[in-house]
């Protein structure tokens, strides 16, 4: 049995940033916090966790220490909160997403009303939403596109993770949307990398193993690239390998989402290569 890993997978620059500015701040204060899981990987966060950096849902939980901004990044309003409250405040925010929430800013300060191409749901899409002012619309798929009501001017971001594929799709539907037209595309390369090398190396093989964790928008997108060319199996760790998949396989592909850690990735390889 063939094991090929992907060309682009597991951890991107900013989940590196983050981890590593959270593991710089360990120690130094007499409570070192996140806000929120700082990537999406279970395991990378309980790691973290049993290193001393724990994380919370919101600045009423901490009264001193250290509070650290997550990849994902936050609205203004928890800046102005966590200075009030005197926190010190370690921004650990992807440079994609902050470019992503600045674009989104910069378009409401030209008068353009903004439509955020990305997950309702994701604490990314939120964060830049709340840079917009709060008056961004946030657009999942074609049937929502459809739906927007023609305006002056239009200024489109779009989430660092999503597909660039279906940002094309959906931008083509605003095109009759508005005679100002301004669009950001906000994508993260090493997003568009690892789909590209997920999809090739999945074009090629019996089966694939995408790890990541499952709340991961990034992985789960890769999973279902994934599965749209060869047998697809989502896990976040070795021990969810099952035995019975690799029964009349004869090439295996390994991918990863960009909050995935390398022993986690090494972890499955060797699992593979002894056929679990």
């Amino acid at each position: 049995m063939e094991i090929e890993l992907a060309d682009h997978m597991g951890f991107c620059y900013g989940v590196k940033r983050a981890i590593n500015l959270a593991r710089h701040q360990a120690g130094k204060d007499s409570r070192v916090v996140t806000l929120g899981p700082i990537i999406h990987n279970p395991q990378m966060v309980q790691q973290l966790a049993d290193e001393g950096i724990l994380s919370i849902d919101d600045l009423d939980e901490i009264d001193s220490g250290t509070v650290i901004i997550r990849s994902h990044g936050v609205g203004p309003a928890v800046y102005k909160k966590a200075a009030a409250k005197g926190l010190n405040v370690i921004d650990a925010t992807c440079p994609h997403v902050k470019k992503a929430q600045m674009a989104a800013k910069s378009l409401v300060d030209e008068g353009y009303e903004v439509v955020i191409i990305g997950e309702k749901t994701h604490p990314e899409v939120k964060s830049i939403f709340e840079w917009a002012g709060e008056n961004a619309v946030i657009i999942e798929d074609e049937v929502q596109a459809r739906q927007f009501h023609f305006v002056k001017k239009l200024g489109i971001v779009a989430q660092t993770t999503f597909s660039g594929n279906k940002f094309k799709q959906l931008v083509n539907i605003f095109i009759d949307k508005s005679n100002d037209i301004k669009v950001l595309r906000t994508i993260c390369t090493a997003t568009e990398q690892r789909q590209s090398a997920a999809e090739k190396l999945a074009a090629n093989v019996d089966m694939m193993i995408v790890i990541g964790g499952k709340n991961s928008a990034n992985t789960t997108r890769l999973a279902d690239l994934c599965s749209k060319k060869c047998i697809t199996h989502h896990i976040e760790t070795a021990d969810e390998l099952d035995v019975e998949w690799f029964h009349n396989i004869a090439k295996i592909g390994v991918t990863a989402g960009a909050s995935t850690p390398d022993w986690l990735i090494r972890e499955v390889y060797i699992k593979c290569k002894n056929k679990i």
